[in-house]
């Protein structure tokens, strides 16, 4: 599952994908301004909890590598790596988010559609999901 598949699935778009389809949406001029600021603030706070995921897992996995880890190191990387997951995940949930509140019912409907969503209603499912 996707990070923010929960969102997307539910009718909240993410920002990447409405400023590929800004155009078919009708965005106004404001609306892809504000949709690029959404995308970034996201990109970068993602991009830089990824680098440090990467460097706990390195961690993790140079621990193996020198048979140099205790039950009490494990526990606190794999915490620190699931938290970095979590906080990753939600900074693109949290982009739907503001993302929603940028475009109007009707581009919310179009977006579903050209995404490949059923009509509202659809309790979250995807076609061939």
């Amino acid at each position: 599952m996707g990070f923010a598949k929960a969102a997307e699935l539910n009718h909240y778009p993410g920002p990447k994908h409405v400023l590929e389809l800004a155009d078919q949406l009708q965005l106004s001029e404001e609306q892809r301004r504000k949709t690029q600021a959404v995308f970034e603030d996201m990109n970068l706070k993602a991009v830089n909890l990824g680098k440090q995921l990467v460097e706990k897992e390195r961690v993790l996995d140079s621990r193996f590598a020198e048979a140099n880890i205790s039950d009490l190191e494990l526990g606190q990387l794999v915490m620190e790596i699931s938290l970095l997951h979590g906080k990753i995940r939600a900074v693109h949930l949290q982009a739907h988010l503001a993302e929603r509140l940028l475009l109007t019912a009707n581009q919310l409907s179009l977006y579903d559609a050209l995404r490949g969503y059923q009509a509202a209603g659809n309790q979250g499912h995807h076609d061939g999901h």
